[in-house]
């Protein structure tokens, strides 16, 4: 398997994950140009795309859905709940809605040689979920844009030889910036986001001795910084029994306007 973050942050998110045979995008929240160019660093164009795999309808997750939808009708995939509040969405303007595929929250499906399964998450969505994918023994998990998390969630990303955890925002930065307090309150709770410490403390119950690639994502653009995020959550995980060394986990911020490096499992 393959994964690469194209974009990942408050104003935009989208993550690559493909084989040989099949490559699929988990979320397309930025234009479709800086997508293209994030699959052109790839030798990858979005008409090789098979499938796009929607986490929840907020626009920093479906900004380009109308777009490309129109151009390549690529085959979407989200749970019945999320598939009827974008295809409502006036800001995606007129596309297709058969490309939309609804699909059942733990239940495995297929996009070519890729298997998928969705998972529940909390946050402030008609119906969120994280996502694991699958193919030749290997294990790729996306989760963001939660406000908690609990034993079903480690027990359904756990195993994952790469991972992208969410660490939204330093509690401090939030508490004592400008936004109003009935935002900070929602980012702060449930259905919120991970801070920078509780996305730590995901990533260290998740890691294993096969992790080859860990990134940390979602990044606040007010109140975070990559630097930060990876020096706190570097800390949540350095007492963990597999290594010494956190590098050894190819622990890596994903950046909000430029591509990762491509990871091969």
């Amino acid at each position: 398997m393959k994964m690469m973050t194209i974009a990942s942050g408050s104003s935009g998110n989208c993550t690559f994950v493909g084989t040989d045979n099949t490559s699929i995008l988990v979320d397309v929240g930025i234009s479709k140009k800086k997508i293209e160019d994030g699959l052109n660093q790839i030798d990858l164009t979005l008409k090789d795309m098979d499938g796009i795999l929607i986490t929840h309808e907020h626009i920093d997750h479906v900004k380009a859905v109308g777009v490309i939808s129109r151009k390549y009708g690529i085959p979407l995939y989200a749970t019945p709940e999320t598939c009827c509040e974008i295809s409502g969405m006036s800001a995606l303007g007129e596309f297709d809605k058969s490309l939309l595929n609804p699909i059942n929250v733990d239940e495995l499906f297929n996009i070519g040689d890729i298997g998928v399964r969705a998972h529940s998450i909390w946050h402030d969505a008609v119906d969120p979920v994280c996502y694991s994918l699958y193919n030749g023994g290997k294990k790729v998990s996306i989760a963001t844009d939660m406000g908690d998390y609990d034993d079903y969630i480690i027990d359904a990303l756990k195993d994952s030889d790469g991972l992208l955890v969410e660490a939204n925002h330093d509690v401090r930065m939030l508490e004592c910036g400008s936004y109003p307090y009935n935002l900070k309150q929602r980012i702060l709770g449930k259905r919120g986001h991970l801070s920078n410490e509780a996305g730590g403390r995901l990533l260290k119950a998740l890691l294993n001795e096969h992790v080859k690639a860990s990134f940390i994502g979602h990044l606040s653009k007010e109140n975070n910084y990559p630097e930060l995020a990876y020096e706190t959550v570097k800390l949540e995980i350095m007492d963990n029994p597999y290594t010494k060394d956190v590098r050894d986990f190819n622990l890596r911020v994903a950046d909000r306007e430029n591509t990762s490096e491509l990871f091969e499992f």
